[in-house]
């Protein structure tokens, strides 16, 4: 299968890189002052976007292999590596916020002095790094899993740095220390409840589930639907990846030339394009014969709209 799909709605893997540059640079700035300054949330953070940076080089590297054409050992083409790299993500994003948590039960009971002033201003500085990083993935994340799952790793830390601001505060004003490790702890419980999502998401992409939001009884409906139509089974549709969805399926027909019956099979194809965007299908023919007993296949043919096989 050959063809060109639409990833990351323009968003590129050097746009990707650059991101991932200025993140890189700004968690090490962010972890040193954290150290100095002694503030757990702002190491967090700082370790957060560290998380960050290697969440947008996972997707920038994703992004650039999906274009990758697709050969004779991986006939579907790369498109799956961005499900991998949004599942590696979800996975990094769920062991850095248990061990956040646990670092900071530890300093529930030993509250330990931290300077507010540095802690506040880099925060700030996050929030605006992080904040414009998310808003410019924000449209290509509504149709990709992969940069959904980098969107949410700074849309994350924005909220962690505005913590971190609110600790900062309260510590300026009232000395109060064990604000630091609860901001921690909260934000360690929002990491774990947003990397959720996209944990379940890419598996059931894996594992080839039928794509959220999509009734697998709708679609033999609509193809029962189609004039010339007796009968479907051997249903399956399933997401290759963001973007691309596939079915197949095997279609009763009366006894009638290859033709005829392939133009039941061409409207089969348009109908699952139209009502559910599935843009790639194999729709197998099988003849009813005269008794209406055996099933004879008339013939097999692949419809893939926008590919060419």
């Amino acid at each position: 299968m050959s063809g060109s799909h639409s990833h990351g709605a323009g968003i590129s893997s050097n746009k990707m890189w650059f991101a991932t540059a200025i993140t890189f640079a700004f968690c090490l700035g962010e972890a040193l002052v954290g150290y100095k300054s002694n503030s757990l949330a702002l190491m967090a953070d700082a370790g957060h976007n560290f998380a960050d940076a290697l969440a947008l080089a996972l997707s920038a590297f994703a992004l650039w292999i999906a274009t990758k054409p697709a050969d004779n050992k991986r006939t579907f083409g790369y498109h799956r590596v961005g499900i991998l790299a949004a599942l590696v993500n979800a996975v990094g994003l769920a062991v850095m916020a248990i061990v956040i948590f646990w670092e900071a039960i530890q300093r529930l009971q030993t509250p330990e002095h931290v300077q507010s002033t540095p802690m506040i201003w880099v925060a700030l500085l996050a929030i605006i790094l992080n904040s414009g990083i998310a808003w410019w993935l924000a449209s290509a994340a509504k149709e990709d899993l992969n940069i959904r799952s980098a969107y949410l790793h700074m849309m994350g830390d924005a909220a962690a740095s505005l913590g971190v601001v609110i600790a900062g505060i309260i510590i300026a004003f009232t000395s109060w220390f064990i604000a630091d490790p609860i901001v921690s702890i909260i934000f360690a419980l929002l990491v774990l409840w947003s990397s959720w999502s996209i944990f379940t998401e890419s598996i059931q992409m894996l594992l080839e589930g039928t794509p959220a939001g999509m009734e697998l009884a709708e679609v033999e409906r609509t193809i029962r639907a189609v004039n010339g139509v007796l009968d479907v089974h051997d249903l399956h549709v399933w997401t290759v990846s963001s973007g691309l969805i596939a079915c197949n399926c095997h279609i009763l027909v009366s006894e009638q030339s290859v033709s005829s019956a392939q133009k039941i099979q061409a409207e089969v194809a348009h109908e699952l394009e139209h009502d559910f965007k599935i843009s790639h299908s194999t729709i197998q023919i099988e003849a009813e014969d005269c008794g209406g007993h055996d099933h004879a296949v008339l013939s097999v043919q692949e419809h893939g709209h926008n590919h060419a096989h």
